[in-house]
């Protein structure tokens, strides 16, 4: 069977994965209302082209923080790779680097980061960072990922706490009882007081916490999980490098905004001070032209990466952003658009339904 969108990789996906592990990976909060409305909200934007343009040549290159990427289309931090491939982040790794585009690499990753980046040592990185409680273990590990050359740091800011995930209760206890969390324990280290796979991160983590962080890293610090143009303007106040603008896939806060929907407020609130990137709901080409055209830099996949990993491991992983990649090129050939930086507010309009 020929796998030729992101939907076809959802669906095997879900045949060759056991329903714990697929509950794991499609878990939403509550009931799932910003789960389905970071899908449904690209489809209330529609597309208005222009034609009579010289389309014969199209570049979708563009940058993120000063480094060049193949296509605005980049892989978001999700836990545990491991569930649907043997080789987890070690061949999203390898992916990412043939597609030159950027892993965020999880903290609840499968493999430690050595064995990730060796997996795909040209690769492009970034570390998404949980605040832990002990601020010896941040530093370790902040001076770990300095070491083996990641680009950024992303501090996940939406999870203080555990989402209300009722699916991921009823069957994940045997599933996180098995994974071993190890991108915060030293290399080769059976034992250890660091936190355990099911701990989350600090919850009296605030704003005021940064300058701390920022002392500690030479690397820029990219917020992710920010919605409001109040966190939005705070942000820039504290000399953050970059937003992605998310919803943790609707697995945290049920009822607030798509993605698509905050994208809006948050670029207009940093008003071109800082890079804003989205993930949250982007399943087609089309999907990441409307968010370039509401002024994110890039977007960045989640569940659609598991999907390919599942199906196919590395080779699916690639042929996800190929395909995206792909849809994305026809979709601004067909809007008139020879380059990323063509792609502009105009191109789009919001639709009544």
């Amino acid at each position: 069977m020929s796998l030729l969108c992101l939907a076809d990789f959802k669906a095997q996906a879900q045949k060759q994965l056991s329903k714990t592990s697929w509950d794991f990976i499609e878990g939403e909060a509550d009931d799932g209302i910003t789960y389905n409305d970071n899908m449904a909200a690209f489809r209330r934007i529609r597309l208005r082209p222009r034609y009579l343009r010289d389309v014969s040549k199209i570049d979708t290159r563009t940058t993120i923080q000063g480094q060049e990427i193949n296509a605005p289309i980049c892989i978001s931090p999700t836990a545990f790779h491991s569930i649907a491939w043997a080789d987890g982040e070690k061949s999203t790794a390898k992916a990412a680097q043939k597609a030159n585009i950027c892993y965020v690499i999880s903290s609840y990753a499968s493999y430690t980061v050595e064995d990730i980046v060796a997996a795909a040592p040209g690769g492009l990185h970034w570390f998404q960072l949980y605040v832990q409680p002990d601020w010896d273990i941040n530093k370790q590990m902040v001076q770990r990922i300095e070491a083996l050359g990641f680009k950024a740091l992303v501090v996940t800011v939406d999870a203080p706490v555990l989402g209300n995930r009722r699916g991921n209760k009823r069957s994940l206890l045997d599933l996180e009882a098995n994974i071993k969390l190890k991108d915060l324990r030293s290399p080769g280290e059976s034992k250890s007081g660091l936190p355990t796979p099911i701990s989350m991160p600090s919850t009296s983590s605030c704003w005021n916490d940064l300058p701390l962080l920022q002392s500690m890293t030479r690397l820029p610090i990219i917020l992710k999980g920010i919605l409001t143009k109040e966190d939005a303007e705070l942000a820039v106040k504290h000399n953050i490098r970059g937003i992605i603008v998310s919803n943790h896939g609707g697995r945290q806060l049920d009822e607030v905004p798509a993605s698509i929907d905050a994208l809006r407020e948050v670029v207009a609130a940093v008003n071109g001070k800082i890079e804003v990137y989205m993930d949250g709901g982007v399943r087609t080409g089309n999907d990441v032209l409307k968010a370039l055209a509401l002024g994110a830099r890039c977007i960045f996949l989640g569940r659609p990466i598991i999907w390919g990993l599942a199906c196919k491991g590395e080779d699916g992983v690639k042929e996800v952003l190929d395909i995206l990649k792909e849809e994305l090129h026809t979709c601004m050939a067909l809007s008139g658009c020879r380059s990323v930086a063509e792609i502009s507010p105009d191109l789009i309009q919001f639709s009544r339904l």
